[in-house]
Parts: structure tokens; C-alpha cells; sequence
């Protein structure tokens, strides 16, 4: 490792007149967008304010409007007076890849370091430690890993010329996408009240804008500029069902011009509709956080050269991903607010006169705006727990350990600690996580208006994705728009009664039908787990392969549109003992078929699991499988007491499993697979121990079968 010292860096804030301001912008804007472009008179003052006057800074414009250039310029103008390097802070991947390029284009040695380079990291100190860097990108994540701080920031800190926090509405508890980690920069702040800041933002409204300045310190400038775009062409389109939304998609991309990007909000949903959308011969990727660096940058990079005509993505593809001639946003679903809605639609119509974006709202959009308005606010008992758990401890504590420790999932427990480690109340460490003895206080009032908030933004989102007034009108008002325009704006679906250019409102039932086909034609394949929870008693690190099961198939994934109109009913809250019906076993069947052809072996025996809540179904679902099948239908697994409460973690998840199941000792199992038949898998901690169990009995192969795979 690099020993990195002070002494070898310049010092750090230079003093720059504001005429080498404006060269600084004249010479970053030649080198992007050639010799005829001229800067604004924003621009020119938000470069002035940070390197001139070593003002702390917030511009909130328009995607496009290019505040990058802004801090470019900046970084640029410093260097070149003699000043220390720049420290960006920017929330993905793809726009730091973005932003290394057009820095180097602008005259920068710009560089990063993330989880994607980390056998760089040695290289890239070193040349932080020789003045070599202009520009260091990191992630927000990135200031709270233990390793970063040692041995970066605690030295490149004093030697400071520039903060840049991109994306800055993520600094708020109000902003649509906040993210506790960036609140740490509160602290290098506060470390060099010296230091110039400039914040970015293209999405923040009123409330969001005083937050943020009020974090960078009382004397902060503020620039904001109106964010309504006149080369976007809005629409909704309420009413389709989710066969017809994709159908409907099918139909668009064939007639869109350019190329563009198609919203889902889930990664099942933006795999499932990309898949689609290729079947029916048109050149699409998917783009989701689940995706390897290499994949998303390969991509990223077909989009931009405009090799394929969508990308179906998640909401991974969004903040700062820079395609100017982008012609296209798609929603397939409503985003939880209209700021988070215009983040992403402002990626379209950047360098071009015209681009459309189209909202088409899903059933299941209420369920989604309502889950993010309480899904990141902690509770008292659960953030107690946490820190109960850690003051107790005699070590640091990992993840795992603290999931075991307080009952909690894993996602709900990594985001209390970076809230609680925002708060002064818990920090990382190398071996893991420990309390640091601060006292801690509950502000409940704090976050009851935080969820009185989310709900007013979804209560605008619902009137927006109802057409219920001019589009644009709807964002204006969301975000606080300082546009002099009450009226109407004459370009949205709502204004013009139609949707942009030739697209229809309505889909054949033909392209409806062929959407159902093919979504009723995808396998779900649910892969065995591989390790037990920590901390059983009984049951400790790999599960072994005599105990456990092939990997199994389920019917449907999720809010699965091909299967949806006919799961709904059945696992609804108002859901009614019944059977499996004619179609849904059809189903069944054929996918026995398909999977039967990587078998080897044909199962000699049907297992139900003991259902409280539908025996019904799982018993006519069995049934029918042993008669269509010609199998013996065993009911070789008993149950007693009810089912563990939702939301458990896995510890306590398998014990009470556990507790739970068990095998008839009077059974004898046949020599050969049994396809164990349950109605909806979640954890898959059911069928882990279900397949255990049988195997320990003396089945050789058992094969998971269920309805319904749901997210856990």
C-alpha cells in the first residue's frame, strides 16, 4: 500500500480571478461541444461563485443544461491556478464513466475508484499521492468503507481543492432517491469550512433545494433555472391490462424513431418484458442493478452507438447516463413520485427538437408508491434492536450476525445501519459493525412527515398517471418549477388529446394473445439454497448434497402478466377454497413438459406440503399432477402448528420451519424423484427443509414444484 503524506501536494485552494473563470468554461465547452458553443450566463457565474469567490454552491437546472461543464470548468480553472485536485461524488457507475470520459475530453486526468477497478486502486493512489490526478470519482458508498477513508480520504482530505457532490437531491431526506451514505459528506464539510463546494441536481423541488443549501452551510448559492422541457412530448396511457402494456411496447418500438429507453420498476419485470420484446424481433437489452459492470457497460455503450433500438431497464439506468439523441422514455409502470418520473424521462430529447415519453400506468403502481413511502424509514424497535445488539457485542458484528441477532431481513438491517451510522450512533469497521456509544435519539416527528410527504407525491403521480391535467403542468408543480408559465403546454397527450406522432391507443387482440403466449412459455427456475442460516443449533454452514433438492420450477415469477389474472384470485387476502382450474393445470403441464426433457430420471411419486392456508389447491394441485402423470400421490410430510409470521429472517424462519414439518415415520418412500408440490415458494426456506428432510428419509432426488415464486 501506498504511504500517502501532505507534503508532496500543492496547495490546496487556489486563488483564480474570475476572468480565468470564464477561460476555464470557454476552453472545457470548446473541447465538448466544439468552437461555436458558448456558455451560459449561469454557467459562467456558478464557476465564479465556487473558484472566485470559494463560494459553496447549488445548481439545480435542467438535465442537459450541463452542470458537469460547470465543475469541469471549475476543477479546471483551480488546477491551473496551482490548486489541489477535485473530489466528485456521484451515484453510479455509468455516470462516472461518462463523466472520467468527457473530463479527459475537457483536459483533465480524471479518475476512480469503485468495486469495478479494484486492482487499479494501488496505481490510482499512487498517483493521487504525485499531483498526477485532477478528478477523483468515488461513490458515496465509497467514503463509508473503512479501507477508503485510511488510506485516501483522511490524506487527499486536507489537500482538497474541490467538492463536487453530483446528483445532490440524494444529500435530503426529501429527495426522491435519498441515500444515507451521501450524508456523510456533511463531515468532510464541516472538516474544511475552507473548502468550495459545488452541488448538482436536475431533480429537486423547493423543499429539497433549501434542504441541501441548508447542509452546505448558510451563505450558500443558489442557481436554480426552470426544468420543464420544450422538446418533450408527455403521455399517459391509462386503462391497459399488462399483456396489452407489453403488446402495446411491441407496437411503439416499431414505429418510434431513434432509439430510446423502456422503464420497468422491477428486475423480474424489465427481464421478462426485454425478453418479450426480442422474441418478437426487435433489438433490445436489459439493463439491471444485478448485472455484472462488464455486461452494463457493454450495454450502455450499444445504446449510445444506437446498436440496438431499446434498452429495458430498472431504474439503475437513469442519473447521469448521457445519450443526447435519445428519442424515447417508455414507463411501464409508475415511478413513486414525478420527480423521480422526470429524472428519468429527462434522459430523452437532450440534443434533438423532438422526443416522446409515454407512461403506461400498472395495476400494482398503488401497492409500489405505498411500499416506498415506509419502506426506508426505520422504526424505534427495529433501530433499537440493532443497536442492542451491537452494544452488547464483545466484537464487531457482520451483517448476517446482526440479521440472526435482532430477526430482521438482511436489506432491512444494511439500510438501518447506514442510517444509524449517518446518525453518529453506529460505524464501520473492518471486521464488521459496532456501536460507537453516542446517544441516540428516535425522531419519529421527523419521519411521520417524511411518509406524509412520500404519500403527497404519489397522491400528484396518481393524478398525472389519470390524465387528470396538462402533463408537463403536473411536473412543473411537482418540482417547484420557477418556469413563468401557469397555462396549459400545448404538447402533451392531455393538451392534444392523442399520443405523439402515429402511436395508437389501443393493441390488436392477435399481439395481446401472442404477449400471453409467450410469457406462459417462460420457465421459473428456483435454485436451491446453498448454506444454512447462521446460528442454528442443528443445522450449520453448507447444506450438504445429500440433503438437498434439484432445482425446481415454478409457474410463474412475481406480478407474472402471463399467469396474473388467474394467481391473483387465488392468493389474494379474499381468496376462496378452490382448486387449481383447467387452465392453470394446463400450465402446469406443459411445463412439466418442458421440464421433463432435463429430468434424466421421471419422478415416481407426488409429496404435497401441508398447507393451513390453501389446502385446497395443494391437494387438487397434487392430485391432478398424479393423474395426468400416472404417480402415486404420497403424503409423507406432516404439519403441525401454523406457518412463521411474514417478514422473519432466515434464522428464525427455518427454526420455526422446522419445528413445523416433519416425515411420517409409518412412510416408505419410493426408490426414485418425488416432485414436492407447494403453492407459492418465497424464501424457499420450505422447500429447503421440506427436501431435506425427504432425503434424510431416503429419497435420492426430490424436485420442487410451486405455483407462484415470489420476491424474498
Amino acid at each position: 500500500m501506498v504511504s500517502m503524506t501532505t507534503s508532496a501536494l500543492p496547495p490546496t485552494i487556489a486563488v483564480v480571478s474570475a476572468a480565468e473563470a470564464d477561460a476555464a468554461v470557454a476552453d472545457v465547452l470548446r473541447a465538448l461541444a466544439g468552437p461555436d458553443a458558448t456558455a451560459k450566463a449561469d454557467q459562467l457565474e456558478a464557476v465564479r461563485a465556487v473558484v472566485s469567490q470559494r463560494r459553496r454552491t447549488l445548481v439545480v437546472q435542467a438535465t442537459g443544461w450541463g452542470k458537469s461543464l460547470v465543475y469541469q470548468a471549475a476543477a479546471l480553472a483551480s488546477r491551473r491556478a496551482g490548486g489541489g485536485p477535485a473530489l466528485v461524488v456521484s451515484p453510479l457507475l455509468a455516470l462516472m464513466r461518462d463523466q472520467v470520459d468527457a473530463a479527459s475530453r475537457a483536459g483533465l486526468t480524471a479518475v476512480t475508484l469503485n468495486s469495478s477497478n479494484i486492482e487499479d486502486w494501488r496505481d490510482i493512489e499512487a498517483r493521487l499521492l504525485a499531483d498526477e490526478v485532477d478528478l477523483l470519482l468515488v461513490s458515496p458508498e465509497r467514503l463509508a468503507n473503512p479501507r477508503f477513508e485510511a488510506t485516501v480520504l483522511e490524506t487527499l482530505l486536507p489537500r482538497l481543492g474541490l467538492l463536487v457532490v453530483d446528483e445532490a437531491h440524494c444529500i435530503s431526506d426529501w429527495g426522491f432517491d435519498f441515500r444515507p451514505d451521501y450524508q456523510r459528506l456533511t463531515r468532510v464539510m464541516a472538516a474544511r469550512p475552507d473548502l468550495p463546494v459545488l452541488a448538482t441536481t436536475a431533480t429537486a423541488n423547493a423543499r429539497v433545494t433549501e434542504d441541501v443549501a441548508a447542509q452546505l452551510g448558510g451563505d450558500t448559492v443558489v442557481l436554480r433555472g426552470p426544468l420543464s422541457r420544450a422538446s418533450l412530448s408527455l403521455a399517459v396511457l391509462p386503462g391497459l391490462g399488462m399483456l396489452q402494456r407489453y403488446a402495446w411496447v411491441a407496437q411503439a418500438l416499431a414505429i418510434l424513431p431513434g432509439s430510446g429507453i423502456v422503464y420497468a420498476l422491477t428486475v423480474a419485470e424489465a427481464e421478462r418484458l426485454s425478453a418479450f420484446l426480442a422474441s418478437t424481433g426487435l433489438a433490445v437489452d436489459a439493463y439491471t442493478g444485478r448485472m455484472e459492470t462488464a455486461d452494463r457497460e457493454r450495454v450502455e455503450g450499444r445504446l449510445r452507438r444506437n446498436e440496438v433500438k431499446a434498452v429495458v431497464a430498472t431504474s439503475a439506468l437513469g442519473m447521469g447516463y448521457d445519450k443526447p439523441d435519445l428519442g424515447f422514455v417508455i414507463h411501464v409502470g409508475s415511478p413513486a413520485s414525478p420527480v423521480a418520473y422526470y429524472q428519468q424521462v429527462g434522459r430523452a430529447g437532450r440534443a434533438i427538437d423532438q422526443a416522446s415519453a409515454v407512461l403506461l400506468p400498472a395495476e400494482s403502481d398503488e401497492a409500489v408508491w405505498e411500499y416506498f413511502a415506509t419502506a426506508n424509514t426505520p422504526t424505534e424497535a427495529t433501530a433499537r434492536a440493532l443497536l442492542d445488539a451491537l452494544v452488547t457485542a464483545e466484537s464487531p458484528m457482520s451483517v448476517p450476525a446482526l440479521e440472526q441477532a435482532t430477526g430482521q431481513r438482511r436489506s432491512r438491517v444494511e439500510g438501518l445501519l447506514k442510517v444509524l451510522a449517518v446518525d453518529g450512533a453506529t460505524a464501520r469497521v473492518a471486521a464488521g459493525w459496532v456501536s460507537t456509544g453516542e446517544l441516540w435519539e428516535f425522531d419519529g416527528p421527523k419521519y411521520s412527515r417524511l411518509i406524509a410527504a412520500r404519500r403527497t407525491e404519489a397522491d400528484l403521480m396518481r393524478s398525472y398517471a389519470r390524465g387528470a391535467g396538462c402533463l408537463m403542468g403536473f411536473l412543473r408543480t411537482a418540482l417547484d418549477d420557477v418556469t413563468d408559465d401557469s397555462g396549459r403546454c400545448g404538447r402533451c397527450s392531455v393538451c392534444t388529446g392523442h399520443l405523439p406522432g402515429d402511436l395508437a391507443t389501443e393493441v390488436s387482440v392477435e399481439a395481446v394473445e401472442s404477449a400471453r403466449i409467450f410469457c406462459r412459455g417462460q420457465d421459473v427456475t428456483i435454485d436451491a439454497r446453498q448454506l444454512w442460516p447462521t446460528g442454528l443449533a442443528d443445522r450449520r454452514g453448507r447444506i450438504g448434497v445429500d440433503l438437498m433438492p434439484a432445482p425446481g420450477r415454478a409457474l410463474a415469477f412475481a406480478d407474472d402478466p402471463g399467469w396474473a389474472d388467474i394467481l391473483g384470485p387465488l392468493f389474494g387476502a379474499q381468496a376462496t377454497p378452490v382448486g387449481v382450474g383447467d387452465e392453470l393445470m394446463a400450465g402446469v403441464v406443459a411445463l412439466l413438459g418442458r421440464w421433463a426433457k432435463v429430468w434424466g430420471t421421471r419422478p415416481v411419486a407426488v409429496v404435497p406440503i401441508p398447507s393451513i392456508s390453501r389446502p385446497e389447491l395443494i391437494a387438487d394441485l397434487a392430485t391432478q399432477i398424479g393423474v395426468v402423470g400416472r404417480l402415486p400421490v404420497i403424503h409423507a410430510l406432516r404439519a403441525v402448528g401454523t406457518p412463521p409470521a411474514a417478514g422473519l429472517a432466515s434464522k428464525a424462519r427455518v427454526e420455526a420451519i422446522a419445528a413445523r414439518l416433519s416425515v411420517d415415520p409409518n412412510t416408505v418412500l419410493p426408490d426414485g424423484p418425488i416432485l414436492l408440490v407447494d403453492d407459492y415458494a418465497s424464501s424457499g426456506w420450505t422447500l429447503t427443509v421440506a427436501a431435506a428432510l425427504l432425503r434424510a428419509a431416503g429419497s435420492p432426488t426430490v424436485l420442487p414444484l410451486v405455483l407462484h415464486r415470489r420476491p424474498g
